[in-house]
């Protein structure tokens, strides 16, 4: 049995096992008094099953994040038994919607030796493979829930959570929609605007609408209906958000 308080040892080890995985990996370490930073990640663990089971006896203390650039990412974190070693599990990725998540099977993790170049290789061969095909099915649904915009017409769609989002465009309305508001999303390149504060949002949307329009693009608002109204302001103030869906990532 090792010591599960020996920060050095965890990020030591994952620092060598993001070298040995194909691809460009990089290591973040999350010691224990990075309470914030964990309780953020306990919520993304993509896992029902080994890392979950374990999570459910020994809360999250510490972490190491394995991160490629393309957002995908793995925990790395203390095994609690008798074989020692580490636990490592997918992360979900962070800000696409729940509904991408409906229907997708979680990822899971595996247990690996104290031994990082095995590691990596049980991590090439098994966890990452299931998590390629998980994270390629979540991108593709969030992708198929916004209506795709034209050079000349930007649709915006409601979601769920209030937000409003836009499927990739050009750059000249893309560069509008940032300087207004929207922020792109690394995973998808999906331009999304918050609906935490409905009338700072519909303020955004008036103003993106009137500077699109004198550039030659028209704007549509996609209604939760599928019914599409092309419009070039948006209303006073958005629509009621639906109510919270549980998370798509591990629950206990």
């Amino acid at each position: 049995m090792h010591d599960h308080e020996d920060s050095e040892r965890l990020a030591s080890f994952a620092d060598v096992l993001a070298g040995e995985l194909p691809g460009d990996w990089s290591s973040t370490h999350h010691p224990p008094g990075h309470t914030e930073a964990l309780a953020a990640l306990d919520e993304r663990i993509w896992d029902l099953d080994l890392v979950a089971d374990s999570l459910a006896e020994h809360p999250l203390r510490q972490a190491a994040v394995l991160s490629r650039p393309d957002g995908a990412q793995l925990l790395v974190i203390d095994r609690y038994d008798e074989l020692g070693g580490f636990l490592i599990a997918a992360i979900a990725p962070r800000e696409l919607p729940d509904e991408a998540y409906r229907g997708v099977g979680e990822p899971n993790g595996i247990a690996v030796a104290d031994d990082p170049f095995l590691g990596a290789e049980q991590v090439a061969g098994d966890l990452l493979p299931r998590y390629e095909a998980a994270l390629a099915q979540v991108r593709h649904n969030a992708l198929d829930a916004i209506v795709p915009s034209q050079p000349d017409r930007l649709v915006l769609t409601w979601q769920p959570d209030g937000s409003l989002a836009a499927a990739p465009i050009g750059e000249t309305a893309a560069t509008v929609l940032v300087a207004n508001g929207f922020v792109q999303l690394e995973q998808t390149g999906i331009y999304r605007l918050s609906g935490d504060d409905t009338v700072e949002q519909a303020r955004a949307v008036r103003k993106a609408g009137r500077q699109l329009h004198a550039l030659g693009i028209a704007t549509a608002l996609q209604h939760p209906s599928g019914r599409i109204t092309p419009t070039a302001t948006a209303p006073s103030a958005p629509p009621a958000p639906a109510a919270p869906r549980a998370s798509a990532a591990r629950s206990r």
